[in-house]
């Protein structure tokens, strides 16, 4: 046993000189914790800087610098990414690592809620994935990893998926293009299922009845996370956030809509990361995240609408377009917004930031019950205008 816990502490060890590694030394890792995130660069902002995208636990990382509180880690020849220290932990296999990894065969088909694309390969290795419309399309690239695909089968049973195919865009870069039946997108997940990489997709619900969906609200903040507070009547944003869900839930059931899902109904503390787990395991058919804006400068005002991927972008719109209805300045459609909840491609998303708390005028109207009952309104406008717009 002692021989074991000195073992043990030596690979910490080792593992964390990368701190301080700036040579030619490689050290190797996995991924750990709750949603780990790759990141493009060093740079932040107050939701800490532009993201690649969630990859599952359990995957290699190679390791070759180290900073602040991020490891630098080289997905490909050409190819970096940061991830911060405390979703990695040490690679307790054999150090001896293969200069390159394979692909396998695809598998690909149905059951009675999903399609799925399994992937083959040899070990679990770093991805990210993107959407892309007209035509629509899931991208997804496997760094460290070359081809050995010779063959891609599609069973009947699928009811999305339209195409399947590859192209090893570098050495070390394999790129798999997922071409979809529907121009909307209706969400996808990707995860490892042992050393064969899933990609989960959502199919077009068979009916567009708004009465028919699943929909997920979130009051945005709650608990110890306050949230902006108001320039004159000192309004809270936690407290108006959830004033406003349950003004669209009510809205929402009057319609006829019964299944509703919410993420808090009280003052209560829910950190991000966890909501994006609970939502997932929930599996709305989307979700509006209602948060209130502030600046700096009392004279800004107005509604926004935020998205993070470009597939999600038409319920967007639409909300905006009703919400303006409201005589409210526009302060725009906003997209690849790095926000944790607009982060998720599992299902169509949209964060509305009602008006700002920091403009007096703005300000005046977010705690009018009345108002609330608008904005919940126009919201659901927004959600049918939507759903109208999709084709079949």
């Amino acid at each position: 046993m002692k021989q074991l816990i000195i073992a043990a502490l030596v690979l910490i060890a080792n593992f964390c000189s990368a701190q301080n590694n700036i040579g030619n030394a490689v050290y190797y890792g996995r991924t750990t914790g709750k949603l780990p995130a790759l990141s493009y660069g060093m740079g932040e902002d107050r939701l800490g800087g532009a993201k690649m995208g969630y990859i599952d636990t359990n995957v290699l990382l190679k390791i070759i610098d180290s900073t602040k509180d991020m490891y630098t880690i080289q997905l490909s020849k050409w190819h970096t990414a940061l991830l911060e220290k405390a979703f990695v932990k040490p690679d307790s296999a054999s150090p001896i690592k293969k200069p390159y990894y394979l692909t396998g065969s695809f598998i690909s088909k149905g059951d009675s809620l999903f399609d799925y694309v399994n992937i083959n390969l040899d070990e679990k290795l770093p991805y990210k994935s993107w959407m892309e419309i007209n035509p629509s399309k899931i991208m997804v690239d496997i760094y460290g990893v070359q081809s050995n695909t010779n063959w891609i089968t599609q069973l009947s049973s699928l009811k999305e998926v339209k195409n399947i195919y590859y192209n090893q865009v570098e050495d070390d870069v394999f790129r798999v293009t997922i071409e979809l039946k529907h121009s909307q997108h209706w969400g996808y997940h990707i995860s490892y299922k042992g050393k064969t990489l899933s990609v989960r997709i959502k199919r077009q619900p068979t009916n567009l009845d708004i009465r028919k969906m699943t929909i997920a609200i979130d009051a945005g903040h709650g608990g110890t996370n306050t949230g902006a507070s108001g320039i004159k009547l000192k309004a809270s944003e936690k407290e108006q956030t959830l004033l406003f869900a349950k003004a669209l839930e009510k809205s929402l059931k009057k319609l006829g809509v019964k299944n509703i899902i919410m993420t808090r109904r009280t003052d209560t503390s829910f950190d991000n990361k966890d909501r994006v787990l609970w939502l997932q395991e929930k599996n709305p058919d989307l979700e509006i995240s209602l948060h209130l804006n502030s600046s700096v400068k009392e004279t800004v005002k107005g509604a926004s609408t935020y998205y993070k991927h470009i597939g999600f972008r038409p319920l967007t719109s639409t909300i905006l377009k009703r919400m303006l209805e409201l005589k409210l300045d526009e302060f725009g459609n906003i997209g690849h917004f790095n926000f944790a909840l607009n982060a998720p491609t599992d299902f169509p998303n949209c964060l509305v930031e009602i008006a700002f708390l920091s403009n007096e005028e703005d300000e005046k109207r977010i705690v009018k019950p009345s108002f609330h009952t608008q904005v919940a309104g126009k919201i659901q406008m927004g959600i049918t205008d939507w759903l109208k717009g999709v084709k079949n």
